[in-house]
């Protein structure tokens, strides 16, 4: 009644070894897997904080940028401010001029009093 040939367990023991290979595969290519799925998350949390700094860089350009435009016109300003304040000065010291210029010729008469007075 045994219709199955003597060859049946070898057969079976082959399938058995071909099943645990296979299934050694398998375990491999899950841990392989696996790995990969950790070095994933890994690349998207750098990827997250390069963006980030990024992100953080581009604030401070602009910042930065702003700060930079508020100095040049603070500087212009300063510059324009400056000039008028040299004009002013220049404006000044031309009336001093004038001024002494008027009191050098009233007072020609009272530089020869003191060189007269030298003499003496």
């Amino acid at each position: 009644m045994n219709d199955r040939p003597a060859s049946f367990p070898p057969q079976a023991e082959a399938i058995a070894s071909d099943i645990e290979a296979a299934t050694r595969r398998l375990m491999q290519a899950l841990d392989a897997l696996e790995s990969a799925v950790e070095r994933r998350r890994e690349a998207d949390r750098d990827e997250d904080e390069l963006a980030s700094r990024i992100q953080a860089l581009g604030a401070d350009r602009s910042r930065l940028a702003d700060e930079l435009d508020g100095s040049l016109v603070k500087s212009r300003k300063l510059e324009r401010v400056n000039r008028e304040i040299a004009e002013r000065l220049d404006g000044a010291i031309e009336t001093i001029r004038e001024v002494l210029g008027v009191g050098e010729s009233g007072g020609a008469g009272g530089e020869d009093d003191e060189a007269g007075e030298d003499d003496e």
